[in-house]
């Protein structure tokens, strides 16, 4: 009965409540950005996380329909709940560079901090964070939950900031409408800014030449910002190599030469203030081979190998679309892709629930695991499932033998991916 009551006096207190619909925007938020800056700490078997700061801007740029649900779920998860109701507004999901260092042999002998930094939308009223950070079992390991107060005056409004030069390669919407997309300078100098635009849009061309990107242009918009570096290039520890860049980024992050990334997510938000966007993609201005990319994080690649485009396509496949990687290699400290539980990336699998992914695409009688095709041009247009992927050989499999998550000779997304692809860029506009 006393829950009756309950349930009686917020349908009062609030008209427009409905428990079975979904939240409108409008109902629960302000046209702002509510930016959450968080330290997650610890070592191999341990996880903190800490609130830095919080600061908020004009207009949101996200999602503005699909608030209370997740098509991805990521290495980790944010669920803002209204604090009068309990009723979650809004959801989303990540990956970060913490949680990967995290499987690395340096993580059993030593702890670390990281910079993360999330964007939500402004609440109306108080309304409740949790973050949860998940292992490689998708279990919870760590969970931490605070408080928002719209009126609190200590969040940071930055409307008076000075915003960085910019210019739109492609604007197709307002920000509420569309998928916005910054893409940064990362070590050019003033000077060498003309090539960065340059190199911006080649990366935007390329991107857009792949399906299904190709065919949902119209729902993207994006902007290049130019963000000055002091030294030209970018940091390569392992030849002695440090500058003063715009980002900080540098090659060789957990001792693999080509792993190139930033640790410093606060400075490149902060390049970004008053700029709407949703997704970042930075360009490092380098002819040194190397990337990264990390959902619903950040795109880092180089400009000036000759395997940059395909290259900022497969990361942007990363940070985007949670795409995994299908290539394998076996010398992993720590699999991340355990044989007993299914990833939540959408193109790979453990077989573990298997119906999940794109067992509805295979054709009648196809055998699993698949043998290897004996015709070449079968390698891009034959539907199976493929052992090998996710850095292992053996007990995670691919959809197609060749992708352009597998390889950079692919020319491009398989089947799979691009229905990953398709079905994501629909949750974020539809």
């Amino acid at each position: 009965m006393q829950k009756f009551f309950t349930a009686v006096l917020l349908c009062l207190l609030f008209p427009a409540l409905s428990w079975a619909q979904a939240p409108r925007f409008e109902q629960w938020f302000a046209n702002r950005t509510l930016r959450v800056d968080y330290s997650f700490a610890g070592d191999a078997r341990t996880q903190e996380i800490s609130l830095s700061s919080l600061s908020s801007s004009p207009v949101w740029a996200g999602r503005r329909g699909n608030l209370d649900s997740l098509y991805l779920d990521g290495n980790g998860q944010i669920t803002m709940r209204d604090e009068a109701t309990g009723k979650t507004i809004y959801r989303t999901s990540f990956s970060t560079l913490f949680q990967e260092w995290q499987t690395t042999e340096e993580a059993t002998r030593v702890r670390k901090a990281f910079e993360n930094v999330f964007l939500l939308p402004y609440p109306l009223r108080p309304a409740l964070v949790s973050v949860e950070l998940r292992d490689n079992h998708r279990t919870v390991t760590a969970r931490f939950t605070h408080r928002i107060d719209p009126e609190d005056i200590l969040i940071r409004r930055t409307d008076s900031l000075p915003v960085a030069p910019h210019r739109y390669l492609l604007r197709s919407d307002a920000p509420e409408r569309a998928i916005d997309i910054a893409v940064v300078a990362e070590g050019y100098t003033e000077a060498e800014m003309s090539v960065f635009m340059t190199d911006a849009q080649k990366a935007v061309d390329a991107l857009f030449a792949h399906e299904p990107f190709r065919s949902y242009k119209a729902r993207f918009n994006v902007v290049a910002v130019a963000s000055a570096s002091h030294d030209s290039g970018v940091s390569h520890p392992k030849a002695g190599l440090w500058k003063e860049t715009a980002v900080g980024s540098h090659f060789d992050t957990f001792y693999s030469d080509r792993y190139l990334t930033t640790l410093r997510l606060q400075r490149l938000h902060d390049l970004l203030t008053g700029i709407p966007y949703e997704h970042i993609i930075v360009l490092a201005n380098t002819d040194n081979y190397g990337g990264g990319g990390i959902l619903n994080s950040y795109v880092l690649s180089m400009t000036h190998h000759p395997q940059f485009l395909p290259v900022v396509v497969h990361e942007f496949g990363h940070s985007f679309g949670g795409l995994a990687d299908e290539y394998f290699y076996d010398d992993e400290y720590t699999p991340l892709y355990p044989s007993d539980t299914e990833p939540w990336e959408k193109n790979i699998t453990t077989l573990v629930d298997f119906s999940a992914k794109w067992e509805d695409m295979l054709p009648k009688g196809t055998k699993i695991p698949t043998p290897p095709n004996r015709k070449p041009a079968d390698v891009y247009t034959k539907i199976g499932v493929y052992e090998g992927g996710g850095y292992r050989s053996k007990g995670v499999y691919r959809a197609f033998e060749e992708c352009r998550m597998k390889t950079n000779e692919s020319p491009e997304f398989c089947a799979v991916c691009q229905r990953a692809l398709r079905e994501l860029i629909t949750y974020y506009t539809e």
